[in-house]
């Protein structure tokens, strides 16, 4: 059976999908405390876990209707052996933890391509090196930057969630992108921007933050919100609800770090860029 829910009849309610967003907090929360007690090789083995689990939902969204026809040289098994080995990969590139390393990661995309639907090819690629970029990218925030800054980056995305989420539901108004996303509101997207401005210039003042805080933070909340978007059109693109039945009732872990996975690619940009705010 494929990991990913197939799509349902959409339940009604304006609050229908509450515990949904509180299941996305606890999962984040979990993470902030394995970020926050984890170290060395056991914050490696969390992450490279977390990067093989939503690989195989990744794997099994993009790959064919029929595996035991097209699957490549994994056959049926194609999901569960390129969790194996993004896993390995990833976990082998955080313990060289070398400039170079990263290429390693190149690994399950290149195992992947031959048993993705055609179509797919470029989907999987591109969603790929998002995952494995983010697990490797949590690693580094956490060991060259310290835990408040990965803090930082978990805050956001619960403040833009949970802002997002009630003011869009209170105060309705226009869809931001109802082909992709039905529920999402400007109302509710533009409060998770100011949700996450508050959260700078709150950190800013209390002297735990500089004062790019301000600024930054709306922008990572907003790449926090493409990747909920990302994650939307790639589910409506497979045909499923959720990227797995993992969570219970919650879908897959690929729900629950979609803005992860878009906040953290826009902070290793900027990082790239040479600009890093200051956390403590």
């Amino acid at each position: 059976m494929s990991p990913a829910s197939r799509i349902d009849k959409p339940g009604g309610g304006k609050w229908a999908d509450l515990s949904r967003r509180i299941a996305s907090t606890v999962v984040l929360l979990g993470i902030g405390v394995l970020l926050a007690t984890a170290t060395g090789i056991w914050l490696r083995l969390g992450m490279a876990l977390i990067c093989a689990i939503t690989f195989w939902e990744l794997a099994s969204m993009t790959g064919w209707r029929h595996p035991e026809l097209h699957a490549g040289p994994f056959g049926t098994w194609r999901p569960l052996a390129l969790a194996a080995i993004a896993g390995m990969s990833q976990l082998a590139a955080l313990v060289l933890y070398h400039p170079l390393a990263w290429l390693l990661l190149l690994l399950p995309i290149l195992a992947g391509l031959p048993g993705a639907a055609r179509r797919d090819r470029g989907t999987y690629t591109i969603f790929g090196i998002a995952i494995l970029l983010v697990a490797y990218g949590l690693v580094i925030f956490r060991e060259d930057f310290g835990l408040p800054f990965v803090l930082w980056l978990m805050g956001i995305v619960i403040v833009s969630d949970t802002a997002g989420y009630f003011f869009g539901r209170i105060l309705g108004g226009p869809k931001f992108w109802p082909s992709l996303s039905p529920k999402k509101t400007w109302s509710g997207t533009v409060a998770g921007w100011i949700g996450a401005a508050i959260l700078g210039v709150l950190l800013w003042l209390s002297g735990h933050g500089d004062a790019s805080l301000i600024w930054v933070s709306p922008l990572v909340c907003f790449a926090g919100q493409l990747g909920d978007i990302a994650e939307s059109w790639l589910k409506r693109r497979a045909g499923v609800k959720d990227s797995s039945n993992l969570i219970p009732g919650h879908g897959g872990f690929m729900d629950r770090f979609d803005a992860v996975t878009g906040a953290v690619l826009a902070t290793m940009l900027i990082w790239a860029l040479n600009f890093v705010p200051a956390v403590n």
